[in-house]
């Protein structure tokens, strides 16, 4: 029997993936396969377990062991929106190795909840190429589900979990796009940024923190740049905290 592996990220286009394979397959081969980045939010767990309760799936947990702040660390070099290495030594590596010895290339297959958007489906391709020698399926952008933009494929996605009695991730509710890294993802921009800024303050500090230890240790080094007459800059999460606070100061007045 064919085995069906989710690469099940806790976010809804996996969820969403999940049901697909569930509705075509069955469960019995079923596999929710899940790296622990160590800096999840709490309800991504919580929306895990519902999933693989609903499923009657068990979550298949695999982990590097190490938070982004320790790799990039042991790594000396601070992840940015160019450059992800907690994306390829937290997630891809434990996940790959779990194929390897799991996964029999000629007689499993591989799913990813990429949504049906042309920003993502044009991901599609890439994502498959890295997933050599394993055939990669994306569910979602199949005919089960009609080309939408991403707030429309997010809402539709949202309502489909709430009709199993399952609530959405928490992080969408406060206005996220992903449910990754507890709003933390090193490859957000300056909007997303100060959006956690504002709707989780004590995170953003934590990130700035971190950040500020790591910049002690490598030097100019940010998550952030920012583009002056031209030439691309440094932009410390302190810096922007400190010039979001001097705007909502005057606009105060």
């Amino acid at each position: 029997m064919t085995q069906h592996v989710i690469q099940f990220s806790g976010g809804l286009g996996s969820f969403g993936a999940a049901l697909w394979v569930a509705e075509k397959y069955g469960t019995s081969d079923m596999t929710l396969l899940i790296a622990d980045t160590k800096a999840e939010d709490p309800d991504l767990w919580r929306f895990a377990d519902d999933t693989s309760r609903l499923l009657g799936v068990p979550l298949t947990k695999v982990a590097d062991g190490r938070n982004p702040w320790e790799l990039f660390r042991d790594k000396r070099f601070l992840g940015n929106d160019r450059i992800t290495p907690c994306t390829k030594y937290l997630k891809q590596i434990p996940c790959r190795k779990w194929m390897k010895e799991n996964a029999p290339v000629d007689d499993s297959l591989v799913y990813i909840g990429i949504e049906k958007t042309k920003r993502d489906r044009a991901r599609c391709r890439a994502i498959a190429r890295n997933w050599k020698p394993w055939t990669v399926r994306f569910p979602l952008c199949n005919k089960w589900m009609p080309e939408l933009g991403k707030e429309e494929s997010k809402a539709q996605l949202m309502d489909l979990a709430r009709w199993y009695d399952i609530e959405p991730p928490r992080l969408y509710a406060l206005g996220y796009e992903h449910n990754n890294c507890g709003g933390l993802c090193v490859r957000a921009g300056q909007k997303q940024w100060l959006h956690t800024l504002e709707v989780q303050p004590e995170r953003f500090a934590y990130a700035e923190a971190q950040e500020a230890s790591l910049r002690e240790l490598l030097g100019d080094v940010t998550m952030l740049r920012e583009r002056r007459q031209g030439v691309a800059h440094s932009l410390p999460l302190s810096r922007l905290r400190r010039r979001q606070e001097a705007v909502a100061a005057f606009t105060a007045v």
